[in-house]
């Protein structure tokens, strides 16, 4: 993790990166600026920067008002809003703001909103007084929302930097009339009120966390996109799918199941379609895949009645499905065989043990049987001689 100074609204000492760093504490969802080093459009270098607000929770594009006032990365600057003023971080300056635009879908003719000043000792003040009255507020907002019985949860509240407006996140199943709701916030909390709607992994990457494998989410510290994720993604994996293990902290499908995904799909295009191989011992029916050893697991059913666990390569499937094409079924896959085969154990009725089933190669089990049996006899003994005694 960065160091200490890096959340106290002050300039960072300890990394020395200027809010820049990429562990996820002094700004999250950060771009790297590799065109830093670089002197690329030196006139139209600073006309546009990114800002963040809240660590990077947030991100918007403004213009710099005045000519000559350069910015960098780190500088914590006063912008223009809806209603007032709000302070926030530089994130990205210089030509990849473009391109972070572009990517945004954002055009330059449409930023209305400008950078007016560098931020003073004042504005962090007042900043650090709006942050410190968030936590509380979130407390009290979920309680009036209860008590209004709405089917929403209040998930973050962020003030604005003058502490003039304040935008309450909330997640919602179904659509809410929160408008009375929104008087009774104004009316305790005297700002201007916002409520904003978002879904479960956005609420995640708010909130922020640690997931299974012991890192930050990734959402929070680095993912901006959220793709579609489906279980298909957790079968060509051979992986089993249990909601709690494959369900991130938003409640939906791990976003991580995707990142490996193109590499099954291609790995298993290499292997044959055989759902069926027939021998002479007995039929054999296709299982599963192991993408890695790069086999094929079959369930061999013989003519007995048994049944066994085989591994084939893909070359030994592609050969014995040749052959049953062409009509022909070889003796057994014991030619064939990879990995070792599994057998079932052999079980057997014990009649004495009253149809339950025990092993034959556990005498263990036969002896406390024995053992309970002869138990079973002594009660029943003792408790016709206290009746004799009693008589």
């Amino acid at each position: 993790m960065s160091c200490g100074n890096c959340g106290n609204g002050s300039s960072p000492k300890g990394c020395n990166n200027n809010g820049g760093c990429s562990t996820g504490s002094c700004n999250r969802l950060n771009t790297f600026d590799w065109l830093a080093a670089t002197e690329l459009d030196p006139d139209g270098l600073h006309n546009i920067v990114e800002v963040s607000f809240k660590h990077g929770t947030r991100k918007d594009f403004f213009a710099v008002s005045r000519e000559g006032m350069l910015l960098n990365s780190g500088d914590m600057v006063v912008v223009e809003s809806g209603a007032g003023n709000d302070v926030g971080r530089v994130s990205l300056t210089g030509a990849l703001v473009k391109l972070q635009m572009k990517k945004k879908k954002v055009r330059e003719d449409r930023l209305l909103k400008q950078v007016r000043r560098l931020a003073s000792s004042r504005d962090l003040e007042r900043l650090e007084e709006a942050r410190a009255k968030e936590r509380d507020t979130l407390v009290r907002a979920r309680a009036m929302a209860r008590t209004l019985n709405l089917d929403m949860k209040i998930s973050e509240v962020e003030f604005q930097g003058d502490g003039r407006k304040a935008t309450f996140y909330f997640t919602a199943n179904s659509r809410v009339d929160f408008r009375e709701l929104i008087r009774q916030y104004a009316r305790e909390f005297k700002v201007k009120v916002e409520m904003r709607q978002i879904g479960a992994r956005q609420e995640s990457s708010l909130i922020g966390g640690l997931g299974s494998c012991g890192r930050e989410l990734c959402c929070s510290t680095w993912l901006t996109s959220f793709k579609n994720v489906s279980t298909k993604a957790a079968r060509y994996q051979n992986l089993s799918i249990n909601q709690s293990k494959l369900s991130g902290q938003c409640g939906r499908l791990k976003c991580c199941l995707n990142y490996e995904l193109d590499v099954y799909i291609d790995a298993v295009k290499k292997f044959p379609k055989a759902d069926k191989l027939k021998t002479q011992e007995g039929m054999a029916y296709f299982i599963k895949v192991d993408i890695f050893k790069k086999l094929m697991y079959y369930n061999l059913k013989l003519n007995s009645g048994r049944s066994h666990l085989v591994g084939l390569d893909i070359e030994s499937v592609r050969e014995i499905k040749k052959l049953n094409k062409q009509g022909e079924f070889p003796e057994s896959f014991k030619s064939y065989l990879i990995a070792p085969q599994f057998e079932e154990p052999e079980v057997d009725f014990d009649a004495d043990l009253t149809g339950s089933i025990v092993l034959k190669d556990d005498p263990k089990r036969r002896r406390r049987g024995g053992k309970r049996k002869n138990r079973n006899k002594k009660r029943k003994g003792r408790g016709k001689s206290n009746q004799n005694k009693k008589k």
